[in-house]
């Protein structure tokens, strides 16, 4: 009986083990899927006023190009809206060029905005929203370039009125930095196979934070961006509560790029756990689940289960296999993300990283964001009292 039980067991792991294996493939499928679709579809002629907010904080390497980007756009009528907090912050002086340089583009600036919740992002995307002049909204972060279709891309969607979103992949452009390219890396190759699973199992429920698109009368559904703005995951609350009123979320195939700065270890740790901390509490159900998606353990435990040296091979060998094919299909081939494209090998070693980050993310329910630390309660960033006046913060890029 104990030699049954004991192989009952070793069977139900190696089950169990197998579970990230089948997602590999599956997240591959869905990637086939959904590409060759969107690329052999026609935009619908529609190409209304558009108004872009960009709520920015700080520069990075690259901050000039990503906003002139925006300027370049094949687009007939937009207006381009910045937001910093103060008149210090050294974005003015990039938007003041833009503003010389691009002369011909409707590009306004504002600085401060109402504290309406604890998220600085959404309080500058509510000004912006107020002042805007055009019915569809598309929210980018500052640290996004775009293609000069971009804007063609994501209006095309809304000649449909049941459209309440449009969100965009991003691939990365890193500085030559281990953790800069390991973060990229994570987006594209691992992040984006969840967000076409669900595309495929479920459809969108959720935006991506790169591009955040709607309508005036889907924002006033949810309450306005001042419903968000005690939110930290607002991409997430954005596309999900739309949602729940009705509104399609769709999934462009047009992706941008968004940067990586170089970071050091501890900054890269911190950041990442951080994020999957802010996932877990918003997200407890589906973060858990995720255990079943980390093929790097389940394949050393395999290792020790299966019988014989040349099983164990063959399992870690349909691990790599079947791991690099699904980042490849994903992130090269999908989004065409060439920093996983040069840097492919290191994918094993950023899935090991990550599991580590997942395991750490349970240490703790709280969160810190900007040398402040927040409980996440229901959703919402609630200040406590910092534990550790000398908290560094956490993020090396620039966030609003």
């Amino acid at each position: 009986m104990p030699t049954l039980l004991h192989s009952l067991w070793r069977y139900a792991l190696l089950l169990v083990a197998a579970a990230p294996l089948a997602y590999y493939a599956a997240a591959t499928f869905a990637a086939v899927r959904f590409f060759r679709r969107e690329r052999a579809r026609q935009l619908p002629a529609f190409t209304p006023p558009v108004s872009v907010l960009k709520p920015v904080r700080g520069v990075d390497f690259a901050s000039y190009e990503n906003f002139a980007s925006f300027c370049r756009q094949d687009y007939p009528d937009f207006e381009l809206l910045f937001a910093v907090n103060d008149s210090a912050d050294p974005a003015v002086a990039l938007v003041h060029r833009l503003m010389a340089e691009f002369p011909h583009r409707q590009i306004r600036l504002f600085i401060g905005a109402e504290t309406v919740g604890s998220n600085r992002k959404v309080n500058k995307l509510c000004r912006l929203a107020r002042a805007a002049r055009h019915d569809i909204l598309v929210v980018s972060d500052g640290d996004v370039r775009v293609g000069p279709r971009y804007l063609r891309e994501v209006a095309a969607p809304f000649a449909d009125p049941q459209t309440g979103v449009v969100t965009c992949f991003y691939r990365g452009i890193a500085q030559e930095n281990l953790f800069a390219a390991i973060e990229a890396i994570g987006a594209s190759s691992d992040f984006f196979a969840g967000v076409l699973m669900a595309h495929w199992l479920e459809g969108m429920s959720f935006a991506l934070g790169a591009t955040m698109a709607t309508t005036r009368a889907w924002l006033a559904k949810i309450g306005g961006f001042e419903a968000l703005a005690a939110t930290h995951s607002d991409d997430y609350e954005f596309g999900h509560r739309i949602a729940l009123q009705g509104g399609r979320i769709v999934l462009s195939r047009e992706p941008v790029w968004t940067m990586y700065p170089a970071q050091s270890a501890r900054g890269f740790w911190e950041h990442q756990v951080r994020w999957a901390r802010t996932v877990r509490l918003c997200r407890p159900l589906s973060f858990a689940g995720l255990i079943f998606t980390h093929g790097l353990p389940w394949a050393l435990l395999a290792v020790f289960l299966v019988p014989g040296k040349a099983l164990a091979a063959a399992w870690l060998a349909a691990y790599l296999l079947l791991r690099l094919l699904q980042a490849w299909v994903v992130g090269v081939w999908g989004v065409g993300d060439d920093v996983l494209r040069r840097k492919l090998w290191l994918v094993p070693f950023r899935d090991a990283l990550y599991f580590a980050v997942w395991l750490a993310s349970f240490a703790s329910n709280r969160i810190t964001w900007g040398g402040t630390q927040f409980a996440m309660q229901k959703g919402q960033m609630v200040a406590v009292e910092e534990d550790n006046p000398a908290a560094a913060a956490l993020s090396t890029r620039p966030r609003s």
